[in-house]
């Protein structure tokens, strides 16, 4: 009987130290199993040529536009350029107070002269310094000689220097030609003397341009 549970508590025994043995031998196991390891991601640039369209050289002219520049590089001279502008039959109220300005103020005189005249009217008109339409400027109070009260003098219409004084008008609005005084903000006629502490452009026929 003795040797029984003695046998029994050896076979325990030997249970027990086998089963200690493999719980060791699976932790054993489990700390040698390779853990995979991913590498940090490293971010990469790579050059890669981008393609962007060229923007236009030029945006494509409208046909009024187009017409100028083509009168304008076909013309040798102003002469001509003043015979290739084309006729109004009905211009606007602000057409007609720029040609009729020119008219009166140089009829008669050159083109470059006519032209002159026309492009003070456009300065003033857009310098701020003046009212912002042609109309605006030519009735200004006390600044052209030929204006009566809020009116001009009838215009005969059929004339040439009428004609020529449309056309001249056209250019100088367009700005298709240049004229020596560009900048120019006054001008006097020449025989007289205002003593203006400006400064003198040039003198184109019979008036001398200021700034």
């Amino acid at each position: 009987m003795k040797l029984r549970w003695a046998s029994a508590f050896a076979l325990v025994g030997t249970l027990f130290t086998l089963l200690v043995a493999a719980q060791g031998t699976g932790a054993a196991a489990q700390t040698m199993v390779p853990r995979i390891v991913l590498p940090d991601p490293v971010t990469q640039y790579i050059s890669t040529p981008v393609v962007q369209p060229l923007p236009q050289a030029e945006q494509a002219l409208g046909d009024d536009q187009a017409d100028d520049v083509a009168a304008t590089e076909s013309a040798s001279s102003l002469n001509e350029l003043v015979d290739a502008q084309p006729a109004v039959a009905a211009l606007s109220s602000e057409m007609r107070c720029l040609a009729g300005a020119i008219y009166f103020e140089a009829r008669g005189e050159s083109l470059a002269g006519q032209l002159a005249v026309g492009r003070v009217i456009i300065n003033r008109a857009a310098s701020g310094r003046f009212p912002k339409s042609y109309c605006g400027v030519v009735y200004q109070p006390e600044q052209f000689s030929f204006v009566r009260g809020r009116s001009m003098p009838a215009v005969p219409t059929a004339s040439r220097d009428w004609r020529e004084a449309v056309a001249i008008a056209q250019i100088a609005q367009k700005g298709i030609w240049r004229s020596a005084v560009k900048n120019a903000l006054y001008f006097h006629a020449a025989r007289v003397t205002p003593g203006w502490r400006l400064t003198r452009l040039a003198q184109v026929d019979n008036h001398i341009f200021y700034r």
